[in-house]
């Protein structure tokens, strides 16, 4: 006996496909899905983008170099070029690699080498090659480099991406031309979290805006990756759920623990900066880093005890790398605030 196979019907098929890509949807990451296509889009480093847009104007670029932290539209604008100059083609006129994953000379002489001697498709007659984290290359490596972009120049142009400029050689520092990105603004990272929200159907209180600043340090990505965890528990976010999320600690309830200290109730503030660190799953490092922020926020005590407490925080993350009991060091740190005055 044969068995009917169900051949879905034309309104099924249409149910299932836009069922289909609402759920591509949802799991999408934000990251990639807001990732700026076009120089108009992109947040902060207005100056940057100013001088961008006119090399792609005149179709000829030099080699580039961007340095700057994490999060801040370095590949962005690099993926922002190519489509500019390329077009739909631009796809087939980019290598992208990472040199974290891939640094050793090999990868140069090979991969590099075999893309840039080749021409470009359309009009413009270089390709673009983009090496991220450029200062995790080994010298070998950026010896190597140095070469082919000298040898190819014609076919070939190089958007480097590092965290430390001074960790690239000097002689392909002197053949790009720099840019130095900055972190992006308070008012650039909430713009840029409203405009997400707005466009997820989110509800985003204004403190909760603000905390996602705090907790970013301006970086759009992980201030976008917060929101996007904090949307995966609630569509209404609160300041609370930020801090959650990102695990780090309220400004306020260090605040407490820092007033507790100054005041000489060394116990009462030891016993909340442990309940902290459990709530929120902190180590020491954080901890420590957090109460050198916080710091500032304390109206009991005059500008230059707060430079003290700031000394003896970096006295003891020091102590904590070098692999100091960190508990031992926190409990240090409080009795320090307690004999300031």
């Amino acid at each position: 006996m044969k068995t009917q196979t169900h051949k879905p019907s034309h309104k099924e098929s249409v149910r299932e496909g836009k069922h289909g890509r609402e759920k591509q949807s949802n799991i999408a990451i934000w990251t990639e899905k807001y990732r700026p296509k076009t120089f108009e889009e992109v947040k902060g480093q207005k100056e940057i983008v100013e001088r961008l847009k006119a090399f792609v104007k005149q179709k000829n670029i030099p080699h580039l170099l961007f340095a700057g932290p994490p999060g801040v539209g370095k590949t962005t604008l690099a993926l922002v070029i190519a489509r500019e100059l390329f077009g739909d083609n631009w796809r087939d006129n980019i290598l992208e690699l990472n040199a974290s994953d891939e640094r050793g000379i090999d990868v140069i002489r090979g991969k590099v080498k075999d893309f840039a001697r080749t021409k470009a498709i359309g009009d413009v007659p270089f390709k673009i090659i983009y090496l991220d984290e450029a200062d995790a290359l080994t010298r070998e490596a950026q010896q190597a480099l140095r070469r082919i972009m000298e040898n190819y120049t014609a076919t070939c142009r190089f958007i480097l991406g590092c965290n430390y400029s001074s960790k690239i050689i000097e002689p392909i520092q002197s053949r790009c031309t720099v840019f130095r990105f900055k972190p992006l603004s308070e008012s650039d990272i909430k713009e840029l979290v409203k405009s997400v929200a707005k466009q997820e159907g989110l509800v985003v209180e204004e403190k909760a805006v603000e905390a996602i600043y705090v907790v970013s340090e301006g970086d759009a990505r992980k201030a976008i990756n917060v929101l996007q965890s904090c949307a995966l528990q609630s569509k209404k976010i609160i300041e609370s759920d930020v801090y959650t999320v990102a695990g780090y600690a309220s400004p306020e309830e260090l605040v407490t623990v820092l007033e507790l200290s100054v005041k000489g109730d060394f116990l009462k503030a030891r016993k909340k900066l442990l309940d902290i660190m459990l709530e929120y799953g902190l180590s020491g490092l954080d901890i420590v880093k957090q109460i050198a922020r916080s710091v500032w926020k304390l109206k009991s005590i005059d500008d230059k005890e707060k430079l003290s407490i700031v000394i003896a925080c970096g006295e003891a993350e020091f102590r904590m790398v070098e692999g100091s009991d960190e508990y031992l060091q926190l409990e240090a740190l409080l009795a320090k605030m307690g004999v300031l005055k």
